[in-house]
């Protein structure tokens, strides 16, 4: 049986609020002229008029003994009755006959076929996809509400929701439990077969939950996902299932042990085993996915953390001025290796680099190159020094306005100092 506590099914509370005793339960004048008309006696008068406010808040007829004491005493004060009167009544007609009074103030017909022809057929709509009892009776209390019929006893609802709830289970049972092999069936049943040795079974194997993302744990779930494939065509025997009814076989089964599972019908037995190994093999993959993604962030971050470490290491070389100054500069250091270099008076090779920079001599242009014939490689070849490489450059010469127009010409000799002139001067001018 469904607990009341998590369905709709309307009821008084714990503790009525003074405004709810003012707005709900409060005869008004012409109410309270209809009851006596209707009765002759004190409790009969407050026993009427307690199940009409009753039924106009709850939409059926509860149990005197189960209205609240505080819903009665404000009754009895609108009525000016003594403290001492009791709602009650003599006999069972007399009950019958009230609650017929209040269906008639109201305008409401009470038809118990109609009530459970309503309430059957949304239960029997909404168990295709929902397995709750709980679930189930709300739908119901949503249709009767919606098409202004007395609402039955709980009691009442609650046992037509599992009994239907159990017709619509049983035909997906024989449905699913129909469509695998004799082989497929006979591998299903294997899972529920204990292990002597460890004392576990398959079953108990299929839902171990997912571990850490290590390298060793990744391969083992690899390994799940294709235990679980070779089972067989889950979502093809399930075909037809509601994925919500999917959930709620597989939860079951989930929570249920080796024990229990033997218990249970052939039927029941074989789509509760299909439900859990379809959802688990959804899980697994999803579960592969996300340890591949955390393996991967995990590289990421030791290699970004390695980079760090080798800039740091390599922070004093990287940041040394490149070249004079770190730019074509008037002071000028000779790279380690300048008089000794055995090709210094050669043509610079192929420019392996460029930058931009602003040369000694006045004007800006692409003119720091990466000299691969120095015996320091990576030192950088100022523009005033080698001559030789300018006819590789696209220089920038500028006119006398301070415009930068492009040329193939070379650039105006600025030192004239036979001490400080390039060593491949010679080299350009023959070539």
């Amino acid at each position: 049986m469904a607990s009341i506590d998590r369905t709709a099914y309307p009821r008084f509370k714990r503790v009525v609020s003074a405004q709810e005793l003012a707005e709900a339960f409060t005869p008004t004048p012409d109410e309270v002229a209809w009851a006596r008309e209707k009765t002759q006696s004190d409790p009969h008068l407050l026993a009427l008029a307690v199940r009409l406010k009753a039924y106009q808040r709850l939409g059926y007829f509860p149990k005197l003994y189960d209205i609240p004491a505080v819903v009665v005493d404000t009754v009895r004060g609108v009525l000016d009755l003594p403290g001492g009167v009791n709602p009650e009544t003599d006999a069972d007609r007399t009950a019958k006959r009230h609650r017929k009074f209040v269906r008639e103030y109201l305008g409401v017909r009470y038809e118990a076929a109609k009530v459970r022809a309503v309430a059957e057929q949304a239960i029997r709509a909404a168990a295709a996809t929902k397995d709750n009892p709980a679930d189930l009776i709300n739908v119901a209390l949503e249709e009767l509400v919606r098409a202004r019929c007395e609402l039955p006893g709980y009691t009442t609802l609650d046992a037509m929701a599992a009994t239907i709830r159990a017709e619509v289970n049983g035909e997906f049972f024989a449905l699913v439990s129909g469509r695998p092999a004799w082989a497929e069936r006979a591998r299903l049943d294997r899972l529920l077969v204990v292990d002597p040795a460890t004392r576990r079974s398959e079953f108990d194997r299929i839902k171990t939950p997912v571990q850490a993302a290590t390298v060793g744990k990744f391969k083992a779930r690899l390994a799940h996902v294709q235990a679980l494939d070779a089972i067989g065509p889950t979502e093809a025997w399930l075909d037809g299932v509601p994925p919500g009814k999917v959930a709620h076989f597989a939860g079951e089964a989930r929570v249920a042990g080796v024990d229990d599972m033997r218990k249970t019908g052939e039927a029941k037995r074989v789509t509760l085993l299909v439900a859990l190994v379809h959802q688990q093999r959804v899980e697994a993959r999803d579960e592969v996915v996300t340890m591949f993604c955390k393996r991967m962030a995990a590289l990421h971050k030791k290699g970004r953390e390695r980079l760090e470490e080798l800039r740091e290491a390599h922070r004093a070389e990287t940041e040394r001025p490149n070249g004079p100054g770190g730019c074509c500069s008037r002071h000028w250091t000779p790279p380690v290796g300048w008089s000794s270099c055995p090709r210094r008076t050669r043509r610079c090779r192929r420019i392996t680099a460029t930058t931009t920079c602003r040369c000694w001599s006045g004007f800006t242009a692409r003119t720091a190159r990466r000299c691969s014939h120095w015996s320091t490689p990576w030192t950088w070849c100022p523009r005033p020094r080698i001559a030789a490489c300018w006819t590789r450059w696209s220089s920038f010469v500028p006119t006398a306005t301070g415009a930068v127009t492009g040329s193939r010409r070379r650039p105006p000799t600025a030192v004239t100092d036979s001490s400080t002139r390039s060593p491949w001067t010679s080299t350009h001018s023959r070539a």
